[in-house]
């Protein structure tokens, strides 16, 4: 199976989420499935910040499925804390959308680390999108400045 490459860059974005409760479990700890919740929060604040959002990309005649998440927790979270979801863009040659995430406690404890990749497909026939769409060259062209 070929392995691809991802490039870090210094494209970041950062939200901080309030724990509710709905998001625990009976010991009030954070349920695993919820930190792919808070990445998505990442993903979100990531796309407004740099005009990649869902809905630019959704003008452009794209989705943007998930087709991998991985998450390493470090440290429990509890109801009631404070996160901050630092979510940065990897660079890619191929018609995919990486991003990793590190989480933080009020402490500025590392307390998960996670990945998720995301595809593009049509919103008019669903088929997947071999190579990078052109929106998403030009606006890693223009990001390039940035990197």
């Amino acid at each position: 199976m070929r392995k691809d490459s991802y490039t870090p860059t210094t494209l970041t974005a950062s939200v901080i989420i309030r724990v509710r409760f709905s998001e625990t479990d009976p010991l009030g700890i954070v349920w695993h499935g919820n930190y792919i919740k808070y990445f998505e929060e990442g993903r979100e604040a990531f796309g407004r910040k740099y005009g990649l959002s869902y809905l630019d990309v959704q003008r452009e005649g794209y989705a943007t499925p998930i087709v991998k998440s991985l998450c390493e927790h470090k440290k429990m979270v509890q109801y009631g804390e404070q996160l901050r979801v630092e979510t940065h863009y990897m660079l890619t040659s191929v018609a995919k959308l990486v991003f990793q995430y590190f989480l933080y406690n009020e402490a500025d404890e590392l307390v998960c680390i996670g990945e998720t990749v995301q595809v593009f497909t049509s919103l008019a026939d669903n088929s997947l999108a071999l190579y990078p769409p052109p929106f998403y060259e030009k606006w890693k062209n223009k990001m390039k400045e940035l990197f």
